[in-house]
């Protein structure tokens, strides 16, 4: 029986994997980030692929395990060039030649500063390393300067007055027509983010068409160079028809979320086929939307009172509200009016 190591922990990635016959095993916290104990797992359990899904993975350990016959998805390489922004960003826009913002590397406060400087207010200034917690902040004014300087790598990106922010989900597997890999996509899925944690999600996104084919293009490049099967979620922000980006998460990702509801196959389920190498089929079935929600629960009868509504709990108190409807637009009032209902108080 096929048998999969996740390096980290995923229900619905878990829950993808067995519905299609897979033995799933879960590395213990800190395991990732140990080569020799991720050797010591994939032995004990004679694993077939390790799956990461956090940033902090051993890179070295992954790649001995590769050139030992494991499969790594997506591959040692792209962890590699997923785990800091310097790393990505260089093959995005200097070797692929994909637009993104103007942005600088500080190591000090005194680079931070003049950094800054250099691209001007408003900027955004972003985690170096790629991390579960976002850890974005956008200084508008000069006095928010001296705050904003965290006493470690960053990366401070020049702000774009963009229309919209814009994840794209390539999915990579084998296509069954040819016994090559291919890709595929699913329709764009549109978000925002408050606070620097994500607030909602929706998909389709309307995107004009150029804004649209650029996106692929842009989600098929980055993708292929990363290498390997999988899913990739793009992110990107668009402006009219110029496309720039910004990251990529070789794994499902907390915007993609909404396609529980509005995909024959969610993101979990493709990532599960493509790191099997199955036909893989992004159909849409309904316009969707999803809410976080980063506090307790209260009315969980009331949110669920709402047409076509979903609540997904989760231990670490956070929830997300899932809704679909005739148009998006409806979808996300729907979404938007059963995370209210969720969270009103009793009594």
């Amino acid at each position: 029986m096929t048998s999969v190591l996740l390096l980290g922990r995923s229900a619905e990635l878990t829950a993808a994997f067995r519905r299609l016959g897979v033995t799933v095993h879960s590395a213990p916290a800190g395991a990732a980030s140990d080569g020799d104990q991720l050797r010591v797992l994939v032995t004990r359990h004679e694993v077939d692929h390790v799956v990461p899904l956090v940033e902090d993975v051993d890179v070295a350990g992954l790649k001995a395990l590769e050139d030992s016959g494991v499969d790594v998805v997506p591959s040692a390489k792209g962890c590699r060039l997923t785990v800091e922004r310097d790393t990505l960003r260089t093959v995005a826009n200097e070797e692929l030649g994909l637009p993104t913002t103007a942005y600088r590397f500080a190591d000090t406060r005194e680079e931070f500063e003049a950094a800054v400087e250099e691209l001007g207010l408003p900027c955004i200034v972003k985690p170096a390393r790629f991390s579960s917690e976002k850890g974005h902040r956008v200084l508008h004014e000069g006095d928010d300067i001296a705050a904003a300087w965290p006493d470690r790598r960053v990366m401070v990106e020049r702000f774009v007055d963009f229309d919209h922010e814009l994840t794209m989900l390539a999915v990579r597997s084998v296509d069954p027509a040819t016994g090559r890999l291919a890709t595929w996509f699913c329709e764009p899925v549109g978000h925002a983010h408050r606070g620097g944690k994500l607030a909602e999600a929706w998909q389709p996104m309307e995107v004009n068409r150029s804004a649209l084919d650029n996106a692929r293009s842009m989600a098929a490049r980055i993708s292929n160079a990363l290498g390997g099967r999988g899913l990739f979620a793009v992110e990107m922000f668009v402006a009219g028809e110029d496309v720039y980006f910004s990251a990529v998460t070789p794994r499902p990702h907390d915007v993609a979320t909404v396609t529980l509801s509005s995909q024959r196959f969610s993101q979990y389920d493709l990532h599960a086929r493509a790191v099997l190498g199955l036909p893989i089929d992004t159909t849409l079935v309904s316009p969707g939307a999803c809410t976080m929600l980063y506090g307790p629960v209260n009315d969980l009868a009331a949110a669920l009172a709402v047409p076509e509504a979903d609540v997904r709990l989760y231990r670490d108190e956070r929830a997300m509200v899932l809704a679909t409807a005739e148009t998006v637009d409806s979808a996300r009032s729907r979404a938007a009016q059963a995370s209210e209902a969720a969270t009103r108080s009793i009594g």
